[in-house]
Formats: structure tokens, C-alpha cells, sequence
């Protein structure tokens, strides 16, 4: 996943991983330059200005935000107000120059209030997300700065620019008219309050659902309800239960999908009932942490919003600028997707409802047996489990050997471990990254282990953007929530996780190679249904022939996996996608569901409206739930993926379509590393999407590659041979 990178007139911030929602601050706000010993006050001194953790404290964030946001007004009040004609240098590339204090501190704030929270960093997410979003507003919805960007847009064929200026005009003007530019001010007044309010509440959710999966964890008394975990596992658990002075206990912390890894071992069922259930219920418990009336809410502001700007609803605003273009395109391909998936879902839970009745249990099939017994069918039938498998898979070894190794074969790229650069947390780890040349082009952090502290899933963003127009290069990080090992034990990963590596590095690949003029252009600052694609692309060389040989050894022994196992992994390659595909189209159509509510629509009971949605879906399989309840959805209600959960959909298919491409051109090699690098990763959003993509493959996507490398199709049979002359 990509957090949320916002874009403001003209200028990418992180700021709305920060506040896990829109940003702003009210135009008229006044007040001290920031004093010199605030960390931010200048860029750092470090190597591609890596943020000096040494010296940031809690403290400096919140006044490092406001003086940001002070300073970026009064530089874009300048502009508004400059007496000579609008011109692209004057208007345009002057608004690329503004809020760099506010995008020095937005960013690194953004990093750490994810993936390593406290009280203090918690209340200037609530303090500042009203601020933030004025702030944007007051950018957004000035009319003196509209009027000086809609005057250099109408002119722009006249002005000579190259193509990424002119790209940069067109991305300027759409970005104001979208966010509401081109209203009455008296529906500007009703917008900016609409904005603010949204954002408190996404600040408030964020923060309510992190304490409700901490609070949410399973805390086990007896050691014979964790029968069928590793011992590795079981120590992991009591790990746990230290940290939260939980003696002579064990706690199974919750991950931020509906279902969680230990049910597929668990053997005890109602261990597992109360596990599954602590998920499906996390922030639904009637206590300070619930977040239902506050998603209900936001939808609703979100409605409202949509109307204002001219919509039919929130959908059909936000996919006005994606791929997509319209809440139908998207609706019609994952509606088209739904019969294949559930009807294999349903074969799969037929299977796995006989190994129940065989094992001579008479219960029937619920969400919390799927993963146990679903386990115990592949092991009979592909004679593979995840603990044959794990040994192979050890963090630092998928990391260098595979995930690196995959880079450089690509790309040419490689990688040297540094410790004298400040972290936020002893986990993290730098990696200088090189290019094929020698030359060092980017800084790359790593936060792998799941933390209480730390927001739930795996993510890429910047701690420094890249722009040739400010100087800046990218210093990036990936965020994953791997369970951290006992001391003294290695860290091993099921195969899910290794694919979370690729995954996640294939964005961090993106900004990466950013390679643009303009910060607004640059690296993954693309459309939703477009920055998933190289990820999930990079999961495809996880299991390449030449990269998987080089990583999946033995983290005793360094013996390589055995061939039997590999092929046993490919057997069983598709087993459980029809599961897979339908908690995932079922949480992506829900999203549609929220964000398809008229503005007149009353305010929703969020149980009811859920189940509603699933069984108008076709997704309400009593034994599939969602990947994500509408209570703990964070993509869609915090980290900026509403009504565009759909775009894993869609990028799965430009994915599968782009390996398609690559194994008819011979697969792994430089040349075709550097073309992809060339054409995509390289090129941010300096043109429309669709023609990037046309540009590099050759003609448009199509879902063909994908419904059989996800299962849902038998591949066609190779052409035979024929006597005809």
C-alpha cells in the first residue's frame, strides 16, 4: 500500500499519512518564524537531507507544522497578488517552490506517527488535521490564485512548454477545479467546514482504531489453547504479553485484515472463535475506541461534499481523475469478477467441509475454521504446509537475496547497509541505494516488525521527495507488520509475507526512479488505480526461477529449498484464490457501497448497512467475510483510499497483463528492466496513464492474464502442432 500522499495546489505532501486524511490551515493564521533549533527549521545536513532523528523530539512537530503552514501562505499569497501578468514561471513553477517547510516536517511526521505513535504525536494528529485542511483550502479555494492558474491553462498551447510543463499546467488547473475552485464563495464557505470536520473525525479514527486493535488482542491464561502454534510462535506470544505486563500469559495481537495468521494453525476451535471474533469486533465494542459513528459520519460529509462539487456521489468525484474515470467502469469490472471468484470459493469450501466431516468433527464450516482446515486440505492434496515452507524464508535473507537481488538483475541497482544514519526505532534499518553507474540515488528505510505503536498493514512513502526543480532526492520506507521473533530466534516468514516485501519495494522502486522536474509529477504521486501497479508487478519476481533460487535457502544449513517443495508450491499456486479473490472484491465492492450514498441519504446504521451492501454484492458468503469490516477499513476512512480500495482490482490486472509482456520478451533481464524503468518508473504522472501504459505494452490492458494467474480461469491449452502446409 501507498499512504496517502495529498496533493496540494501544486505540491505532493505526506502530510495526510500524517492526520490519515485531508490536510489544510486557515489563510488569515499568524504568528513567530520557527526558532532556529527546531530541527525542521532548515534541511537537514544528513545524506539526500535524511530527517536527523538524534534530534527530533515530540515536541518540535507540532510547531514545525503551523510555521510550515504560516510560511506556505504567505508565499502563496505572494503569488496570488503579484501585480504582473500571470505567466507559467510566475504562477506555476513559483507554486511548486512554496510550503517546503511544510513538506520537510509533514513528511517525517507522516513516517512516525504511522508506524511509531505516542500520546503526544496522537494529539497533534487531532490538533492540527482542522488547521491542515483550511490550509489547503485556503490554497485551493483562493480565487486571486485560481484566477492567475486558469489564465496560464487557457494559454497553455501558446506558451512552448515541454511536455512535462505543460503535463504540469493541465494536473495544476484539474487539482483546483476538483477540489472546488469554480464555486460560489458561498458554497466555498460550506465546502472548507465540510473539509474540516471530515478531517478531525479521520484524525479521530485513526487514532480510535489503533488503540482498538491493541485493546482488541487475544489474551490467553492457559497454554493449551495455543495447541497447534510453533513453539517459535508460542514464544512470540509471550513476547507479547511482557511488553503489556501481561505475566504468565500469552497474547495473540491482532493484524489489521479480518482474518489472522495464527488460525492457521490453531487447533483448539474456540481459541480460534474468540480470536476471529476479537478481529470482527475490534472497534465494534460500544466503548471510546467504537468508530462506527464516526465512519458513518464521514460518510455521510462525504455525500455532501460530492453534491457541492456537482457529483451524484462521492464515487463519482473521486474517480473523475483515476483510470477509471466513472464509479460504472469500476463497478462493471469487479461485478464481472464476482461470479468466477465466489464460484470458486464455494468449491473450496465444499472441500474444506469434508475434511471437517472426515476429521469426524460435526460442526459446520465458519470464518474462523477457513484457515485451519483450508491448510489441511492443501497438505493433502499438494503435501505442503507453512511450516515445511517457513525455514526457507528468513527476513534478512528475503531482503538481500531476493528482494535486492531481483533489483539489481532488473535494474542494475544494489544495496549497502549503513548504521550511521538516526532511525526512529532500533527495528529500523538504511540501506544506501546505488545505481548501475556507482552513482548513490536514494536513501531506503525498512520497519518490518508489528509494533503496538504502529498502524496495522505494510506501506511505502517518502521521507523526502524527489525534485531536479528543489534539488531534493528520495529518501524512501517501507512499513510491514511481520511478527517479531523471540530474542535469539530468526525472523522466518510464511510465503504471504515474502510477497509484502516484493510488494512493497515495487513502490518504494517507484519513487525510487523518480526522475521529474516538478514535485507535484513526481514518483508515485499517481493516480490510486495506477501507484498499485508496480507493487504488485514486483510481486511477480518473488517467484522467478533465478531470484527465487537465490533467496529461499535454509536459514540453518543455507541448503537450497528442495525441488519437490518448490514444485509442491506450484501445484498449489492457486489453491485458496477463490477465497482470496472474494474477500477482496467483497471489502472492495463495500467501499463502492459506502461512497455511492446519495447526500440526502440519512445517516447509516453501520451493521446494517454492511450486510446490506455484501448480500447486493453477491459477496455475503457466511464462511468469506470481508478482507476488511467497514469498522477497521482504515484504507478507505483514513489513509486516502475511499471508493478506491477497487484499484488492487484493477492494478492486478495491469500487473498480470505487464508479467504477460515480460515473459513473452524473456522475462528477467536488463533490457527489458530498463525499458519498464524507462517508460513507467520512472516517469511519475508527467503523462496520462493510459497512454504510459499503452506507450510501454503496446496496446490496452486486458483482464485475459489475470483471471488465470489469479485462478479464476484454466489457462488455454498451447496451440498443437498441425500437418497443414
Amino acid at each position: 500500500m501507498l499512504r496517502t500522499r495529498l496533493m496540494t495546489t501544486t505540491m505532493s505532501m505526506a502530510i495526510a499519512a500524517v492526520l490519515g486524511t485531508t490536510l489544510s490551515m486557515d489563510a488569515s493564521a499568524k504568528g513567530a518564524a520557527l526558532p532556529p533549533n527546531n530541527p525542521f527549521a532548515v534541511a537537514s545536513t544528513l545524506p539526500f537531507q535524511a530527517p536527523p532523528f538524534d534530534k527530533i523530539k515530540d515536541a518540535d512537530y507540532q510547531p514545525a507544522i503551523e510555521a510550515g503552514m504560516r510560511e506556505q501562505i504567505a508565499e502563496i499569497e505572494k503569488i496570488a497578488n503579484n501585480k504582473e501578468a500571470p505567466t507559467f514561471e510566475n504562477t506555476i513553477v513559483a507554486m511548486e517552490k512554496t510550503g517546503q517547510l511544510l513538506t520537510r516536517v509533514g513528511m517525517v511526521f507522516g513516517a512516525v506517527a504511522g508506524a511509531n505513535t505516542d500520546p503526544v504525536l496522537q494529539k497533534v494528529q487531532e490538533d492540527e488535521a482542522p488547521k491542515l485542511a483550511a490550509h489547503v483550502d485556503a490554497i485551493q479555494l483562493n480565487p486571486k490564485l485560481f484566477a492567475r492558474v486558469k489564465a496560464v491553462y487557457d494559454q497553455r498551447e501558446t506558451l512552448k512548454l515541454d511536455a512535462e510543463s505543460l503535463r504540469l499546467v493541465e494536473v495544476t488547473y484539474r487539482q483546483f477545479v476538483h477540489a472546488g475552485a469554480q464555486l460560489s464563495d458561498a458554497d466555498k464557505t460550506k465546502l472548507k467546514k465540510l473539509n474540516g470536520e471530515e478531517s478531525t473525525l479521520s484524525a479521530q479514527y485513526v487514532n480510535k482504531l489503533l488503540a482498538a486493535a491493541k485493546d482488541g488482542a487475544l489474551v490467553v491464561s492457559d497454554k493449551k489453547q495455543l495447541a497447534g502454534l510453533s513453539d517459535a510462535d508460542v514464544d512470540a506470544a509471550a513476547e507479547a504479553a511482557k511488553s503489556r505486563k501481561q505475566d504468565r500469559k500469552w497474547v495473540l495481537p491482532l493484524q489489521n485484515t479480518t482474518q489472522q495468521p495464527d488460525l492457521q494453525s490453531l487447533t483448539d476451535r474456540d481459541t480460534r472463535q474468540k480470536l476471529f471474533e476479537a478481529s470482527w469486533t475490534r472497534a465494534e465494542k460500544g466503548d471510546k475506541n467504537d468508530t462506527r459513528a464516526t465512519i458513518a459520519r464521514i460518510a455521510q460529509i462525504r455525500a455532501e461534499k460530492a453534491k457541492l462539487l456537482g457529483f451524484e456521489n462521492f464515487a463519482a468525484w473521486q474517480l473523475d481523475n483515476q483510470m477509471a474515470k466513472s464509479p460504472n467502469t469500476a463497478l462493471k469490472f469487479m461485478d464481472d469478477l464476482v461470479p468466477a471468484a465466489t464460484g470458486k470459493a464455494r468449491a473450496e469450501a465444499k472441500d474444506i467441509q469434508d475434511a471437517i466431516d472426515k476429521s469426524g468433527a460435526t460442526f459446520k464450516l465458519e470464518p474462523w475454521d477457513w484457515q485451519l482446515y483450508a491448510e489441511q486440505v492443501r497438505k493433502a492434496k499438494f503435501d505442503l504446509d507453512e511450516s515445511q515452507i517457513k525455514p526457507y524464508f528468513e527476513l534478512d535473507n528475503v531482503l538481500k537475496n531476493g528482494v535486492f537481488y531481483a533489483a539489481n538483475q532488473l535494474y542494475g541497482l544494489t544495496f549497502e547497509e549503513r548504521k550511521d544514519i538516526p532511525v526512529y526505532q532500533p527495528d529500523v534499518r538504511v540501506f544506501n541505494v546505488i545505481d548501475k553507474d556507482g552513482k548513490q540515488i536514494a536513501l531506503f528505510y525498512v520497519d518490518y516488525f508489528k509494533r503496538d505503536n504502529k498502524n496495522g498493514g505494510a506501506w511505502m512513502d517518502n521521507m523526502v521527495g524527489q525534485s531536479k526543480l528543489l534539488g531534493t532526492k528520495p529518501v524512501i520506507y517501507n512499513v510491514c507488520n511481520f511478527t517479531k521473533p523471540a530474542p535469539g530466534q530468526p525472523a522466518l516468514l510464511g510465503f504471504d509475507d515474502v510477497i509484502t516485501m516484493f510488494h512493497e519495494f515495487g513502490h518504494a522502486l517507484h519513487g525510487i526512479f523518480a526522475d521529474e522536474q516538478y514535485p507535484t509529477l513526481s514518483g508515485t504521486a499517481t493516480a490510486r488505480d495506477f501507484v498499485e501497479f508496480p507493487s504488485q508487478f514486483n510481486e511477480y519476481w518473488a517467484t522467478d526461477p533465478k531470484v527465487f533460487a537465490h533467496y529461499a535457502k535454509h536459514y540453518q544449513t543455507g541448503a537450497a529449498i528442495p525441488e519437490a517443495l518448490v514444485e509442491k508450491m506450484k501445484k498449489a499456486k492457486s489453491f485458496n484464490k477463490g477465497y482470496d479473490m472474494t474477500e477482496l472484491i467483497s471489502a472492495a465492492l463495500l467501499d463502492m457501497s459506502w461512497h455511492m450514498l446519495p447526500a440526502d441519504a440519512p445517516k447509516q446504521d453501520v451493521d446494517k448497512f454492511e450486510a446490506e451492501a455484501l448480500k447486493k454484492n453477491g459477496t455475503d458468503l457466511s464462511y468469506v467475510p470481508p478482507r476488511y469490516r467497514s469498522s477497521y477499513f482504515l484504507h478507505i476512512w483514513g489513509n486516502g483510499y475511499s471508493a478506491g480500495y477497487y484499484a488492487y482490482l484493477w492494478t492486478q490486472m495491469l500487473a498480470d497483463d505487464a508479467f504477460a509482456w515480460f515473459k513473452d520478451h524473456g522475462g528477467l533481464t536488463r533490457e527489458n528492466g530498463d525499458r519498464f524503468r524507462a517508460m513507467i518508473l520512472s516517469r511519475g504522472n508527467t503523462e496520462e496513464l493510459a497512454k504510459l501504459y499503452r506507450d510501454w505494452r503496446g496496446r490496452d490492458p486486458n483482464v485475459d492474464a489475470m483471471l488465470v494467474n489469479r485462478g479464476l480461469k484454466d489457462e488455454a491449452p498451447a496451440p498443437q502442432a498441425s500437418d497443414k502446409k
